[in-house]
């Protein structure tokens, strides 16, 4: 694919170039071919090659791969590119500013490095001495700097984000948005969060074919901040939304097997699971957290796969299902998943791994904490296979019957959906609440 690919090492290399000369700067800035968004190079230069940051986000997406450049329609004035603005000097403007949304690239995104102390002032000075522009907010987690205010060219943003900051930002909202710059990478584009890993498996090559052709997936879960961002890309800038959209949460750092991650409030998962949990009566929802463990994806993708030849249209039948547990299950089905060598021996429909699709009949197997009268339940996702339906119990059975792989269970009020083997199902959700 790089051989199709030169246009964007060349812009690669004009941001992270060390070995770039002050008069190659200065013709970017200051020749009669310099542009707005050569300019903006220069800026990225000076971040990374000088202080030694990584640019990330729209910038590399939009004009580094893409090369895409746009200006507000009935704007031809530069200095309404800017929103929010006013007339005192900005050292008085208490508002941050940033660009009009149809402008693109729009802005630039940097993380300051975490080895070493960034100075602003010194920052400032090498602009100034290619003849740009500056003036920046200091918020606790950020500096926002307005660059080119005056500059025929057309002015734009720049964030410097402090890097005990960047260590939180654990999450992608799109593959498209996932690739970042670095000193003396001068042909290769990085990747924020690994997303090439299994589940995801999202390569490299598939996100650049994805930005020439104006397409993006989504990696996170969908709240009111992702459908701005969602009718951003689609209305006003005419991307569309391709392929699954999965839920990306980077591995467990090295020594650990499992991180668990806050869901948003906000987003559309966690209202829909909040609206089944109340389903039980008096519940309150204290937290849901999603579950990362590589290890046991693995297996379920493996299992998955296998399950998945066996049936009609190679369709696994797999299910978003309830499991209620307590004690040392409550910390072992995160670390370990569902184990065989616990399943329930003496259930209805023996020795198995039991799930419900209403959380009130999870609610029967939890415990309320002593100290805190906190419960959980787990939300796994459950491959079912080709079931069978048993309308009477039978808890002899320790297997699914031959040619099935799962078992549904009828007798009672709630139904009841059984597996018997490891790899089966994963825990995808840790929900804490009271009743």
């Amino acid at each position: 694919m790089r051989k199709n690919c030169r246009d964007i090492e060349e812009r690669i290399a004009r941001v992270t170039d060390s070995n770039r000369t002050l008069i190659d700067l200065y013709n970017s800035v200051k020749s009669s071919k310099a542009t707005r968004e050569t300019r903006m190079e220069t800026v990225g230069w000076i971040a990374v090659c000088k202080f030694n940051c990584k640019v990330e986000g729209g910038f590399v997406r939009d004009w580094i791969v893409g090369h895409y450049s746009a200006r507000p329609a009935g704007k031809p004035n530069p200095k309404d590119w800017i929103e929010d603005a006013n007339e005192l000097p900005y050292s008085n403007r208490q508002l941050i500013p940033y660009m009009n949304k149809e402008l693109v690239p729009a802005d630039l995104d940097c993380h300051l490095p975490s080895h070493a102390y960034f100075d602003i002032d010194k920052f400032e000075d090498e602009l100034y001495k290619l003849g740009i522009s500056c003036h920046f907010v200091r918020e606790y987690w950020r500096y926002v700097l307005l660059l080119d205010e005056d500059a025929e060219t057309g002015p734009f943003t720049m964030d410097l984000i402090e890097p005990h900051v960047a260590l939180t930002h654990d999450r992608i909202d799109f593959d498209v948005s996932n690739l970042s710059l670095e000193k003396d990478y001068t042909h290769e584009l990085g990747m924020r969060i690994d997303i090439e890993q299994k589940p995801y498996c999202i390569d490299l090559e598939s996100i650049v074919d994805n930005i020439k052709n104006k397409r993006f997936r989504i990696l996170r879960p969908i709240d009111d901040f992702l459908r701005r961002r969602i009718d951003k890309m689609q209305r006003l800038r005419g991307w569309a939304q391709t392929g699954q959209s999965p839920s990306v949460i980077p591995s467990p750092a090295a020594k650990h097997y499992v991180v668990l991650v806050s869901l948003p409030s906000t987003s559309t998962l966690y209202t829909a699971v909040a609206t089944e949990i109340k389903k039980i009566s008096g519940a309150q929802i204290v937290s849901i957290e999603e579950i990362k463990n590589p290890f046991l994806e693995e297996t379920y993708e493996g299992m998955k796969k296998l399950i998945g030849r066996q049936c009609k249209n190679g369709d696994p039948n797999e299910q978003l299902l309830f499991h209620g547990t307590k004690a040392a299950g409550i910390e072992g089905i995160p670390e370990n998943g569902y184990d065989d060598r616990h399943f329930v021996a003496t259930g209805a429909w023996g020795h198995g791994a039991y799930f419900a699709d209403d959380p009130q009949k999870s609610n029967n197997y939890t415990e309320a904490n002593p100290t805190n009268q906190r419960r959980v339940i787990f939300y796994s996702k459950v491959l079912l296979g080709n079931i069978s339906v048993q309308n009477a119990v039978n808890n002899t059975i320790v297997a699914a019957p031959l040619g099935f792989h799962s078992v549904q269970g009828t007798a009672f009020k709630y139904k009841e959906y059984i597996i018997y083997r490891y790899g089966q199902a994963l825990p995808y959700l840790k929900i804490i609440y009271k009743v």
